[in-house]
């Protein structure tokens, strides 16, 4: 065996939140990595090791490693490798130390170097750890995820992170972490509230409304909306919300049940809350679909007196980027709505396969600021926060571990669970007789595949959408969102690239934005391409809202 994985990672599982409502560790021959070395019980104790198993590694022999060495004195001559431990521990003295470290690893594993990639393995190993600071965690899931690249082990290291993150998590405890979430950060309801208004605006006067929602919130986006819609001067209209979906919203539960007992919880609750608000209400669910591109008004059950909007949030990613984004938005236009409200997380992850440390660079970006929002916004000992943090072990995996030909064949492996065993049609979730996963997988949400919102923009623009302003007030009740957060949030909006500049401190404020929106890219057209507003964490780009009309 070239590489052996020895893991023992360990916190306690953790199913009470804010909304009311021990593995033994085994032991292999050679170990020369180690994940962590607590003693606990975790969700993902028992991963690599079962990965380490089944895999044929890509790697040449190596020796394996001695032990740690102990820290070289003044009279102590260094070997190889007690150099190599020594330089650990200056790396972790030195301060941002990880983001340098995984750059180079990415680039050996690029190159094949494989002296190289067994050096920087062991010392990161020797620095990682998923309860240490910022830099520790960041070297602990992208350890996990080179690794797997390095041994060709991705997708089922993925497959093993999903089917434990499944059996492990209630609905309760993810709704709940959710509402925790939206509580300390505006990173999710950021989307919510642009989109609200949006959706509220395009359907003003009419009586009654579709809402085609694509996203993976558990319908904690709609009782603003349901709230908003009970408080008009006019006639109250009847509302219609027609839930797709995806497999992270349908997790089983430990202890929590299956997707039929997800979206039953979640249609109670919303039925509810709809009748307090004196709302007329639908609420049905569709889950047979394997694509976004197969969305049809027959399918959805769209009638043809009803003002329809579709709301996708964090829902195009999780479509193939070559051929599925492209099919989605074409369906969108089919239905004939009214609005569509796009919201995804300011990245592009397309690239992995013609430059691999070019993505492996963008990737380590986003989540640093990610965990240093997560480490901000938290307490330190926050359990919540380790279990966001743990999140993004399966994308990050996902991402930079599993080329397109695994995911080709983890797309079809779903297709046989599923065509194995097919959804009984009186599994119900409401009185309206309606579909409910069974929990398997779908086609179009196994992607990771993040764009930047100038690339999102242009494939609409391709299939004949066109952008929709904010109004004035909804940008108020935007900045009127974030100023209920601590500082370091921000906003940029497309209107403020327009206005004419009066002064100089307000032409250095312009520059600014635009350079802003630029980021990193060459293009200097990718402002005027790009559409919406922008959420930013410490002056950068996080979360792109927008709205469309066909």
């Amino acid at each position: 065996m070239d590489i052996t994985l020895f893991t023992n990672i360990s916190p306690k599982q953790q199913t009470q939140y804010y909304f009311n409502s021990n593995t033994n560790t085994k032991h292999h021959d050679q170990p020369i990595m180690i994940i962590s070395a607590n003693n606990d019980q975790d969700q993902t104790a028992i991963l690599l090791d079962s990965i380490m198993q089944t895999t044929n590694h890509n790697l040449p022999p190596l020796p394996p490693p001695p032990p740690p060495p102990p820290l070289p004195t003044a009279s102590t001559s260094l070997s190889p490798d007690s150099a190599l431990a020594a330089a650990a521990t200056e790396e972790a003295a030195a301060g941002k130390w990880a983001p340098r470290l995984l750059k180079e690893c990415a680039k050996a594993i690029s190159d094949k170097d494989s002296t190289k990639i067994h050096h920087l393995l062991w010392m990161l190993n020797e620095l990682a750890s998923p309860y240490g600071d910022c830099d520790q965690k960041l070297a602990s899931y992208f350890l996990q995820a080179l690794f797997c690249k390095a041994t060709d082990s991705g997708l089922r290291c993925y497959r093993t992170l999903t089917s434990v993150a499944d059996k492990t998590r209630s609905f309760d405890c993810a709704r709940r972490l959710i509402l925790k979430f939206q509580e300390v950060s505006p990173w999710t309801t950021f989307g919510h509230v642009a989109s609200n208004g949006a959706i509220l605006e395009a359907l003003d006067g009419e009586t009654k409304l579709h809402i085609i929602d694509i996203s993976n919130t558990l319908c904690t986006q709609w009782p603003t909306l349901l709230e908003a819609l009970a408080t008009r001067n006019d006639e109250t209209p009847r509302l219609k919300l027609t839930v797709v979906v995806t497999a992270a919203t349908v997790v089983g539960g430990g202890g929590g049940g299956g997707g039929g007992s997800v979206m039953k919880e979640i249609t109670q609750r919303m039925e509810k809350f709809a009748r307090l608000m004196g709302v007329p209400f639908e609420f049905r669910v569709v889950s047979e679909l394997r694509r976004l591109g197969e969305l049809t008004r027959e399918g959805l059950g769209v009638q043809d007196d009803e003002a329809v909007a579709v709301n996708c949030v964090g829902a195009l990613r999780r479509a193939e980027v070559e051929d599925d984004r492209e099919a989605a938005m074409r369906a969108f236009r089919s239905l004939k709505p009214r609005i569509v409200t796009v919201v995804e997380e300011e990245a592009d992850f397309t690239a992995t396969r013609e430059d691999f440390v070019g993505c492996f660079e963008e990737c380590l970006r986003f989540y640093t600021l990610y965990f240093e929002m997560l480490e901000e916004s938290f307490p330190a000992t926050s359990n919540e926060k380790l279990m966001l943090e743990r999140e993004c072990s399966r994308g990050i995996v996902r991402v930079l571990a599993c080329d397109d030909h695994d995911q080709d064949q983890d797309q079809d492996h779903d297709h046989q669970e599923m065509d194995q065993d097919p959804q009984e049609d009186g599994n119900n979730g409401s009185s309206n007789n309606n579909k409910i996963s069974n929990g398997s997988r779908t086609t179009w949400d196994c992607s990771e595949r993040r764009e930047k919102g100038k690339q999102w923009s242009e494939r609409l623009k391709r299939a004949s959408f066109w952008p929709v302003g904010y109004s004035d007030d909804v940008l108020d009740d935007v900045k009127a969102l974030l100023k209920r957060y601590p500082s370091g949030w921000g906003l940029i909006h497309q209107q403020q690239q327009s206005q004419a500049i009066v002064g100089e401190g307000q032409r250095q404020q312009e520059q600014q934005e635009r350079q802003l929106l630029l980021h990193d890219d060459d293009d200097s057209s990718s402002t005027s391409a790009s559409a919406g507003i922008y959420l930013t964490w410490k002056e950068e780009p996080v979360v792109w809202a927008s709205a469309w009309k066909p």
